[in-house]
């Protein structure tokens, strides 16, 4: 039931036009939040494998930390279940080389 509610926030997002710029550049924390979508898992519970495609992306928007703060701090993220502690941390379970280590979202 939970990801038939998350799937429709995402159609929903998707439908939704942004503009501007913010932490995401011209794209919105909401609509880059639905691109983590394999990392519902990792992002819950910190002993979950971290699937390839997850850390892919999680790659992609990490490259801007207040980016990937945004995203993990998002009304998506919250309403998915999502818990910015444990999603922060998939970064290093995923290796990736140029994370910010150390780094915290929110106060």
């Amino acid at each position: 039931m939970k990801f038939i509610c998350l799937f429709g926030l995402i159609v929903l997002l998707s439908l939704a036009g942004v503009n501007g710029a913010g932490e995401c550049g011209k794209t919105s924390p909401d609509n880059e939040a639905i691109k983590l979508a394999p990392c519902y898992m990792a992002a819950q519970d910190q002993n979950a494998a971290v699937s390839d495609n997850c850390c892919a992306q999680v790659k992609s928007i990490g490259q801007n930390p207040s980016c990937l703060c945004a995203v993990m701090l998002s009304n998506t993220a919250k309403a998915s279940g999502i818990k910015p502690d444990i999603a922060m941390t998939i970064p290093k379970r995923c290796n990736i080389a140029n994370r910010p280590v150390g780094y915290k979202c929110g106060g």
